[in-house]
């Protein structure tokens, strides 16, 4: 499995569904693709919404983040994460 930060900024289409049963029908999307919401935060800034996804890979991510888009209207950019830990070991081995 591999983990992807989705950072969502929503429109104001996105902003007339929210709704408990709308976050279900998304979270049940990425499990469909094989993977699993690790955590999802509302957040104040400059994007309103941020997920930890674990899915099976970038294609996996690629077709979340598209299901996303058609289903809330909210744009995410989804990037590839590395756990810091490994990191440090990658960084280490160069």
């Amino acid at each position: 499995m591999a983990s992807f930060l989705m950072l969502g900024k929503y429109t104001n289409e996105s902003l007339e569904g929210i709704s408990a049963a709308r976050t279900r029908k998304a979270e049940q999307l990425v499990t469909e693709s094989g993977g699993e919401i690790k955590a999802a935060y509302a957040l104040l800034g400059f994007y309103d919404i941020a997920l930890i996804v674990d899915l099976p890979g970038a294609e996996e991510a690629a077709r979340v983040s598209l299901a996303f888009y058609k289903l809330t209207g909210i744009n995410f950019t989804t990037s590839p994460a590395v756990a810091l830990e490994r990191f440090d070991e990658l960084a280490e081995s160069v």
